[in-house]
């Protein structure tokens, strides 16, 4: 079981010593248009990605001691330190355009709320659908700011979030292996229908930028869909490998 996690753990041991980064030297200019644009909403992702990890690297050690995989605790732990340095570049920016932090949001209490329930496995399924989500919007937000900053930070997150995503629906892969079919479908069911309902808690709170990139909730659902088809979909986990699929 879970054959991959020493490839898995050189690549977080990796990028944990040679960090992505945003060179100081790009243009950094937001217009006022802009920020009033994407403040709020980036706020929200913002404190998103801000968490001490405390319940996850629990029920990470947990699962790997039952596994007796201990690398997977040592993923785990340079996963949540990359999530905190992605909310540590994106404070950075907003406090440099005078945007201010969100120490609580409607979305972020529903996530922590289904977490606080949490085996590592239903960890999986929340952290994948929200990541799978929250790249259709950092590519949004490039598309919507001249602020070359910002591009690429958009960029850097969406990088190590698709390494992020890779991970965890390679381990929900294996793990369904696991199951009867009757609990894979079961299962698949249950999971489309909370991912569905994120990807309109997103549209919902995020609805301005969306917009401006030419989304509609139909065409914002239809493009989110496709991508937990590429990664989830049940036919890819009964078989243990990624297919693309049609959108």
């Amino acid at each position: 079981m879970l054959p991959d996690l020493r490839i898995w753990l050189n690549h977080f041991e990796y990028h944990a010593q040679h960090p992505r980064c945003v060179p100081e030297e790009l243009p950094d200019v937001l217009t006022g248009r802009e920020r009033a644009l994407i403040a709020r909403s980036l706020a929200t992702f913002q404190l998103g990605e801000c968490s001490t990890g405390r319940r996850l690297m629990s029920a990470a050690r947990r699962f790997a001691h039952l596994h007796d995989r201990p690398e997977l605790a040592r993923i785990m732990e340079l996963f949540v330190r990359e999530q905190r340095r992605h909310a540590d570049l994106l404070r950075e920016f907003m406090t440099d355009h005078g945007i201010r932090v969100r120490n609580h949001s409607p979305t972020d209490m529903a996530f922590r709320a289904v977490r606080r329930l949490a085996g590592f496995e239903l960890y999986l399924h929340v952290l994948v659908a929200a990541e799978l989500i929250g790249n259709i919007y950092y590519r949004a937000l490039e598309t919507v700011t001249g602020c070359r900053r910002l591009k690429i930070l958009c960029r850097t997150l969406v990088a190590d979030e698709l390494a992020h995503i890779g991970f965890e629906s390679a381990l929900l892969r294996e793990l369904y292996t696991q199951r009867s079919p009757l609990t894979r479908a079961v299962t698949r069911i249950a999971h489309r229908a909370f991912f569905n309902g994120v990807v309109l808690t997103v549209w919902t709170t995020h609805r301005s930028i969306l917009r401006q990139v030419g989304y509609d909730l139909a065409t914002f659902s239809r493009v989110c869909r496709a991508q937990y088809s590429f990664y989830l979909d049940s036919a890819c986990l009964a078989k243990g490998k990624v297919q693309p699929t049609a959108s």
